[in-house]
């Protein structure tokens, strides 16, 4: 019978005298079941499970040639970060996806040349099996780092750089932003609202480009100044409502490419002595429950499932990760529906 451990924890052969087994057959169960039999697989698993055995990281590491660590790479200041609550719903969604793979989250975060030099010294030290990188601005080092490492990655937002000649299909996730702001403006048409402006998102960001488009889509004739830059933040969508204002005081509606933005856009009103939705309509994008809970009133928006696309970023990275196959290849990208959510605003 196996001598415990030390720290009277299970052990290896404790789990393999359990099943009935060898150490290495238990050791090749553990560690991805390569020749091993599937009722094998299931006896070593129940003695796992009955005696409460935790694998040593670092031998897996050993055997497996992987860390078990999946880095987030965010493009983006720490204090947006944790300000806007569209990221933390993206983590939940990858952590919750990636505690269900037994899988360990780094987060790392590059708001300038010294980070994404740090970074890239941390990726190269071979501590990551594999990366999810969302909110990647145009000329962003960041994809050049990682295709220089060939490490495995997928992108939260549609890429809007070209791949390299030879290079595979980025493998990304993302809303169908364009097909969501056409809705919303579409809705404020059949409002009946005749000058409608844009308050758009970064134009460094596939999100603002896709949603600044969908507006145009729809008002392809409508004047260009009444597009007015914001920032996704609640700050810039106050600022740029009160450019549009400025320039078109007879405003009646105008759709806003985040629900922060379209918060601060409401306090611009509010303060200018416009009622909402009586002398303008708004409407946002996301659905952030933290945001439409506190407007007034309610916002109408155009709802995207945040942390679902977390969830399924991180399920395509296990895949490309785990699985060589076609069915990788064949999902390198997914676009989630999009549907517009009526409340007081609009």
């Amino acid at each position: 019978m196996p001598e415990p451990s030390a720290t009277g924890r299970p052990t290896l052969e404790a789990v393999a005298a359990h099943a009935g087994v060898s150490r290495s057959t238990a050791s090749r169960a553990i560690n991805g079941g390569t020749g091993v039999r599937p009722q094998v697989m299931v006896k070593v698993e129940e003695a796992i499970k009955e005696l409460g055995y935790i694998p040593n990281r670092a031998a897996r590491t050993l055997v497996t040639r992987r860390t078990g660590n999946i880095a987030v790479l965010i493009a983006e200041p720490e204090g947006r970060i944790f300000s806007d609550p569209y990221f933390g719903l993206q983590i939940r969604g990858i952590s919750k996806e990636l505690v269900d793979e037994d899988l360990q989250l780094v987060l790392l975060l590059a708001d300038g040349a010294g980070d994404h030099e740090r970074m890239d010294r941390y990726l190269a030290g071979g501590h990551i099996d594999g990366a999810l990188a969302f909110s990647v601005h145009r000329d962003d080092p960041l994809p050049g780092i990682v295709r220089r490492l060939g490490l495995p990655t997928v992108y939260g937002g549609r890429p809007h750089w070209t791949p390299v000649p030879g290079e595979a299909a980025l493998a990304y996730v993302d809303a169908d932003n364009r097909g969501g702001a056409r809705d919303a403006v579409r809705y404020l048409v059949s409002r009946g609202r005749r000058r409608i402006g844009h308050i758009g998102g970064p134009v460094g960001l596939a999100a603002g480009i896709d949603r600044l488009d969908g507006y145009r889509d729809v008002l392809f004739d409508a004047d260009p100044s009444l597009v007015a830059q914001g920032d996704f933040t609640d700050e810039g969508g106050e600022r740029a409502m009160a450019e549009l204002l400025d320039r078109h005081p007879g405003l009646d509606a105008v759709f806003v490419a985040s629900d922060l933005m379209a918060k601060g856009a409401l306090r611009t009103l509010r303060r200018r002595g416009r009622t909402v939705p009586d002398d303008v309509a708004v409407v946002g994008f996301d659905d952030l429950t933290s945001v439409s809970a506190s407007t007034d009133p309610p916002l109408t928006t155009v709802r995207q499932d945040i942390e679902g696309m977390g969830r399924t970023m991180a399920r395509l990275l296990v895949r490309k990760l785990y699985e060589h196959g076609t069915e990788t290849r064949a999902r390198a990208a997914v676009i989630t529906p999009t549907t517009l959510i009526r409340r007081g605003s609009a």
